[in-house]
């Protein structure tokens, strides 16, 4: 199944997910814009479609070595879940109770696992580095990533091939070097862990 961009941003706003004000990402980098996953992934059959079009951008000589999904909690969570089914494989997922993302719930990679990692946005891949770390950590194989969204323009280095579902050119811009009409709304932080 695939999706066009304007059919992807179609699904955001249909779910009121596709968001403008002033927004403090969990990459510690402020936005104008902000695309909430957790709302458009909350309806199951939109969740369905996405992770069936994300598969999809998955070239098939990958697909084919993938074992295992793991995201890293909260935010690729569901879609870890979704593309999981999608590909008929299991799905993990990591948590970091004590700020280090690790497996808990009883989960565990067989040694040499191959494994998709699975985020719902990537800024600056620091997320999807600290979880691939941890997947390295417990002896699986990282061999790709997918997400729904690459806010980082292309410029995120995972280390592993990439695969969004969409790319979004968002201007971000550092605490200390908001534009003036960006600096006059009350920011606010809708993501998922403590900005750096």
């Amino acid at each position: 199944m695939t999706m066009t961009d304007d059919e992807i941003l179609a699904e955001f706003r249909a779910a009121d997910a596709l968001l403008e004000g002033h927004f403090i990402l969990s990459s510690g980098l402020r936005s104008p814009k902000y695309l909430q996953c957790a709302r458009v992934l909350m309806d199951g059959a939109r969740a369905e479609r996405l992770a069936k079009a994300l598969a999809a951008k998955i070239p098939q000589d990958i697909r084919d070595w993938i074992e295992v999904v793991v995201s890293p909690a909260m935010g690729g969570l569901i879609i870890g879940h979704e593309m999981g089914r999608a590909l008929g494989k299991p799905a993990m997922f990591l948590e970091r109770p004590q700020g280090v993302f690790e497996f808990r719930r009883g989960f565990h990679l067989e040694r040499g696992s191959k494994v998709l990692m699975v985020e719902d946005v990537v800024t600056t891949g620091l997320s999807s580095r600290e979880a691939i770390e941890s997947v390295l950590d417990a002896e699986g194989e990282v061999i790709a990533e997918a997400a729904l969204v690459d806010r980082s323009s292309g410029k995120a280095d995972l280390g592993v091939p990439f695969f969004p579902l969409i790319r979004i050119d968002v201007p971000t811009y550092e605490a200390d070097a908001v534009p003036p009409e960006l600096a006059a709304i009350p920011a606010i932080k809708p993501g998922s862990r403590a900005a750096a």
